[in-house]
Parts: structure tokens; sequence; C-alpha cells
């Protein structure tokens, strides 16, 4: 298998991502065999004039993907194939909510059947991200990857610098970065984002001529929260509201025994504040689209069947660009389409 492993010294690839391609490309095209025997360490370094820790490294990551095994006292082996032709791709999501399943199941409906996906949540967390980077370290064709953290204030950021160095060691065409873009990277990579603060300005003013009978906007936007929001959002909103002169205030919740006044227009985030709204609305004497307004964000199926009108990143947009752009191996940097569907309720 020695002659097998090609290798360019004029590549801009790592050695050991050359090592790892080569040895699963023979593989994959059935030059290489289960039970075939791969050089040892020692061997393939003095035989392509590698150091030891390259070599180590390739191999760690062949053994992580059991493309390899190590038998004790006899050698190393090519361990199975099933696998060696598709398409191994990390996707790691801030938290594991509808809409962020939407984004995947849309790449999984469109990455095809030659690619093989694993899911994973880091929670917002820097610690358990940064965990799961080194644990997944070169084991994966490509990254896709949804930032969003939270500070220990539990306020949301979209990067820290250790986040930006992890994020900075993945080789640039290996790397998908999916629905934020405030970032510091350097290189050339696939970038499908919201761009939170322009989207709900432009999305709320196609709804304006609906709005404008209401007296008063009022945001429910937790500031502090397990898994905060972007605060781009609540930038934008603001902005909107002082270029179309409507009073309006930010509040972090809606409770249930919330008072409603006549002649506000609530727009909420949390799906518990969108409940309470709606139940208060039911309870009073309220008409909703005339006296009173809701408009929530992100869309839901329920949503549209309930006839609440919605402000929403088109989610299966974005899972199907990014897999597309692996799959034609295209870098480029698009931005998800942000739509207002206006159902009644405002």
């Amino acid at each position: 298998m020695i002659e097998l492993i090609q290798l360019d010294a004029n590549s801009g690839v790592p050695k050991y991502l050359q090592i790892i391609d080569s040895i699963i490309h023979n593989i994959s095209i059935g030059k290489a065999k289960i039970g075939d025997k791969v050089p040892s360490i020692n061997k393939l370094s003095e035989e392509c004039y590698l150091s030891r820790d390259t070599v180590e490294r390739a191999y760690s990551v062949l053994k992580k993907r059991n493309v390899i095994v190590s038998v004790r006292g006899k050698g190393t082996y090519v361990a199975q194939t099933q696998l060696i032709s598709k398409r191994n791709v990390l996707f790691l999501v801030n938290k594991l909510s509808p809409y962020k399943l939407k984004i995947y199941n849309s790449f999984l409906k469109n990455i095809g059947e030659n690619s093989h996906v694993d899911l994973h949540s880091y929670h917002c967390d820097e610690t358990l991200f940064l965990e799961l980077m080194a644990k997944y370290k070169s084991s994966y064709d490509y990254y896709v990857i949804m930032p969003h953290f939270r500070t220990k204030d539990l306020l949301h950021t979209n990067f820290t610098d250790r986040v930006n160095e992890a994020l900075n060691a993945i080789p640039k065409d290996r790397l998908v970065l999916l629905d934020n873009n405030k970032h510091q990277l350097e290189g050339d990579f696939v970038e499908v984002y919201q761009d939170y603060e322009n989207d709900i300005i432009t999305s709320l003013s196609q709804g304006l001529k609906a709005m404008e009978k209401y007296k008063k906007l009022i945001l429910a936007y937790p500031k502090k929260a397990f898994y905060p929001y972007p605060r781009r959002i609540l930038n934008g909103f603001m902005k909107f509201c002082s270029y179309n002169n409507f009073d309006f205030e930010v509040i972090e919740e809606i409770t249930s025994d919330v008072k409603l006044d006549k002649g506000v227009l609530y727009i909420t985030i949390e799906e518990d504040d969108l409940v309470h709204v709606m139940k208060r609305i039911k309870e009073s004497d309220f008409t909703l689209g005339s006296d009173i307004g809701v408009i929530s964000y992100n869309d839901t199926p329920l949503k549209q069947i309930l006839g609440i009108t919605a402000i929403s990143s088109d989610f299966q947009a974005m899972g199907e660009q990014a897999a597309k752009m692996i799959i034609e191996n295209r870098k480029e940097k698009v931005k998800t389409p942000f739509y207002f569907a206006d159902r009644g309720s405002i």
C-alpha cells in the first residue's frame, strides 16, 4: 500500500490530510480492501520523509473513523469500506430548536445518500463547543457550524477568541458557517447566514401600512437567557420604530396575567410569550387584527394554521443552500431569504 499513498510537496494541504485522503481514495476505488495491511508509522515516515507525528496524526483520524484498526503485535489493517466513499459531515447546532432542526433536516435531505452526517448540540456553551471541536478535530470532511454563544451573564455573543482560534484551525475548504456571519475568521469558506438587524427592518416595513393603526409596538425580547438571542434583533426593531415614528417598548417577557391595551401591536420571539398573549386576547373583548395586533418571530406550520402573522428566515432554504454548495464545491457567502407573512393578525 505504501506505493499507493501519493503526497504532493507543493500542495497547501497539510501532509497528514494528504495521507488520510490518499488512503481513503485508494479504498474507495478498490485498490485497497478490508484486511490489507497499512504501512507502519515508522515505515511510512521513513519512506515519505515525514515526521512520526504527522503519520501518527493521520492514522489517529483514520482510526476514529474506523477506517483502519491496529492489532497488537501484528500491525495496522484496513477495517471497513462501507462509509469510505461517503462524505462525512459534522453538523454542530447551538440548540435543538424546531428551527435549527428544520435547517438540519433540509441539509440532510439535500446532501444526498453519499454523505454521512453526525448531529451534535453544544447548547450555546463555549466550553462544550471547544471540547467537541477538540474531540472531532480532523475527523470529518466538512464542519457545518451554527455559531451562537452565551456569556457568563447569559447574554448573546457571536464568537469568542477561543472559538475563533478553534475555527481558524479548520481547513477553510471544509468549513461551513450557518446562521451567523459576525466573525473574525480568515480565508475563503462557505457562509449561509441571516442578517438579523436588516432582516427585521425590511420585513416589518412590508407590513407598515397595516401596522399604522397601532399607537404602540411592544417587543418581548429576553435579553438574558440560557439560549440567548442576537442583540441585532433588538437593534433592528428599535431602528424600525425610530424610522417610522412608532412609540415602542421592549419587555423581557409576556406573563400569563399581562394586561392588554387596545391599540398595541405585540411582537414575540419566545413561543411561551406568543401563547400568553393569544390566551389573553381570547379571554378579552378585543379583536385580533384590529384592536390588538400580534407578530411572531420565526414561522411554524402551527402559526400558519392559526393565522398568526410571522416574520421569519427561510430555514429550509438555509439547509438546502449549504448542502448544494458542498456538493458543487462552491465557496460563497449567501444571505438566507427572510420573509413577512401577513395572516391577518395585524
